[in-house]
């Protein structure tokens, strides 16, 4: 059975969420036999998802099974989630009860405040090795998606569980959105390690957040979400339970990098940075807790049954010594590759185990690596990924106005010439990225100079 739920002690506690219940391993398994009633093997499937026992269990359910789910946030903007639907035309969806008349589609069956909803959409074919579908991270508005198999989600679960010696009496605070890859990772490899998931969609502001902390033995977050915890003094509060903090979906400051390493050395904790992409079911390389302190800002070395290597302006690759170049990851949890629409559904594996992944990165003579740079258009904000091409699309589409777009890991810019654009775009652009006001800036120029062929210059 998928992570082998099936070998592990029927009683024990899967995962507690937000409405205080807890859910066995038992009941994990005898829903997934229960859910094989319902729908044919291979079936495509929506699931709208939140931190909640109905979500797993349709995850659970869905791979159990070989049906493959595309997973979405039940929160999805309209539009994307229409351009999806009428791109990959699943079957079934798997959506929360509230949703379910605003859908609009034929019940099958419901459990655990989920309702599972028959579209009528013909099958599609898929490729026999294809398990799961993920928006890329923070997507804008594009169909692409990225392609997983079985296999890549469970060497992942299995290297998070080695590198961080998990065990059944872990109780992992899991608040990363499960249609993020990083959230969907801590998801499965506390699973694999037959320990307890602490699943929440509260907002750190919460006070309901801080009661269930108290009881976790490790927290997962993306620099936003230390962001916040810090301005709430995280470090000085009373957590005698928590032993693991880990970060990962972009670069944290050198400033809060230290602070955390610091705080977990003054407490007798450990704090582990981390580096992923979708593209690789989640996590990559790690930074022991010893280094923290020493190698501040680095992404440290690649997990458990991966490996980094370093491509440099000459096309020569390295895998160890100083050197600088694009990093490239392999390992069996490089997924298969991208869908942009349903007939890519049927390909296989396109990547066989190796990832370019784009990044600019250092390696020093200790074998550290450090990202300095991007190769490809995109930004991490807060571990959302934005596709500047994307984003310039979007505008394009709905503006008719030329623009260009740029920045950096804390701040998306738009240049535009149009003075109507610099008040419409933030709000716009907030709402398809759900990137935060603060970290979208529009600027009026007089002109955007292009090549002959169409490439903007000097901007």
């Amino acid at each position: 059975m998928f992570l082998d739920l099936d070998k592990k002690e029927r009683t024990r506690i899967a995962a507690i969420d937000d409405s205080g219940e807890a859910l066995t391993y038992g009941e994990l398994c005898d829903f997934a036999a229960e859910f094989r009633r319902y729908l044919p093997e291979r079936a495509l499937l929506f699931l709208l998802s939140e931190n909640c026992h109905g979500s797993l269990l349709g995850y659970v359910g869905c791979l159990s099974n070989g049906i493959v789910p595309l997973i979405l946030s039940a929160r999805t903007e309209e539009s994307l989630y229409t351009n999806l639907r009428d791109m990959y035309r699943p079957a079934y969806l798997w959506a929360p009860e509230a949703m379910a008349e605003t859908l609009g589609y034929a019940e099958v069956f419901r459990a655990h405040g989920y309702v599972l909803l028959a579209t009528g959409n013909a099958p599609v074919a898929m490729h026999p090795d294809l398990a799961l579908l993920l928006p890329t991270s923070g997507s804008t508005g594009s169909p692409k998606l990225v392609r997983h198999s079985l296999r890549n989600i469970e060497a992942n679960a299995d290297n998070v569980r080695r590198l961080f010696q998990l065990t059944g009496a872990e109780k992992a605070m899991a608040i990363l959105p499960m249609h993020y890859t990083m959230g969907l990772s801590v998801i499965a490899s506390h699973l694999l390690a037959g320990a307890t998931l602490l699943l929440s969609g509260r907002s750190l502001l919460d006070r309901g957040f801080w009661s269930t902390l108290k009881e976790a033995t490790s927290f997962t977050g993306v620099p936003y979400s230390y962001e916040l915890l810090m301005k709430m003094r995280f470090t000085r509060m009373d957590l005698p339970k928590l032993e693991v903090i880990t970060q990962g979906g972009g670069k944290l400051t050198p400033e809060m990098f230290r602070a955390l390493a610091e705080y977990a050395r003054d407490k007798g904790k450990k704090f582990i940075a981390t580096y992923g992409q979708s593209e690789c079911t989640a996590r990559m390389a790690y930074l022991p807790a010893e280094l923290a302190l020493e190698k501040t800002c680095s992404i440290g070395f690649a997990e458990p049954g991966g490996q980094l290597s370093i491509v440099d302006a000459e096309g020569n690759e390295t895998f160890e010594g100083e050197a600088t170049g694009e990093m490239v990851y392999r390992g069996e949890n490089v997924t298969l590759g991208y869908a942009y629409g349903v007939e890519d559904l049927q390909k296989g594996d396109e990547n066989h185990g190796v990832m370019h992944t784009g990044d600019l990165a250092r390696r020093d003579a200790d074998g550290c690596y450090f990202i300095v740079g991007r190769l490809k258009r995109f930004l991490k904000i807060f571990g959302l990924r934005i596709g500047l091409d994307e984003v310039e699309n979007l505008i394009k589409q709905e503006y008719k106005a030329d623009c260009y777009c740029k920045g950096d890991d804390e701040k998306l810019v738009v240049l535009v010439m149009d003075p109507a654009l610099v008040e419409a775009l933030p709000g716009f652009i907030e709402e398809k990225t759900h990137l935060f006001h603060k970290n979208i800036e529009v600027r009026l120029v007089d002109a955007i100079l292009r090549n002959e062929a169409g490439k903007v210059i000097n901007q």
